[in-house]
């Protein structure tokens, strides 16, 4: 591995003595098109040294690629099957994040944890379920905590 991470780092200081123009060739090669023409010459080197370090690493895993273009699970939903132009975007929420809602005149606060969720003392496995707790229907959990938007 030390000799992949030496090769890269001589690379590197190659890629910093090209030109431009060199640079725009070097991103054609690895990137297989070419690089859009008002990218600085930061941003092709930073798309030029990632391509080089995905190619002797490896590059991100299926889901981190799934989560960034938005197509994981839950975080682009068809809101409605009878109007598929209307989306609802799912906002993540970290550990420890508070979440506040009220129903019917009383204030309801949920703590998020790693495997779930507490409420009133109790911990759940998803918003959902504290959602039909709370109103007594069936909620999507996250909808009903103001997680979820709807575009379209």
């Amino acid at each position: 591995m030390k000799s992949t991470s030496l090769d890269i780092a001589a690379e590197l200081s190659r890629l910093e003595a090209l030109t431009n123009f060199e640079l725009r060739g070097e991103w054609r090669r690895l990137q297989g098109m070419q690089p859009p023409k008002s990218l600085s010459r930061d941003l092709l080197l930073r798309g030029i040294t990632y391509k080089i370090q995905e190619r002797a690493f490896g590059g991100l895993s299926k889901s981190i690629v799934r989560k960034l273009s938005g197509a994981t699970s839950g975080a682009l939903l068809d809101a409605d099957p009878k109007a598929p132009c209307v989306k609802a975007i799912r906002i993540s929420v970290k550990v420890g994040t508070r979440l506040v809602r009220e129903w019917n005149g009383q204030t309801h606060t949920v703590l998020v944890h790693a495997d779930g969720v507490e409420w009133c003392g109790k911990r759940y496995r998803s918003l959902s379920v504290v959602a039909r707790e709370i109103t007594g229907a069936h909620w999507s959990g996250p909808r009903f905590f103001g997680l979820e938007r709807r575009t379209k």
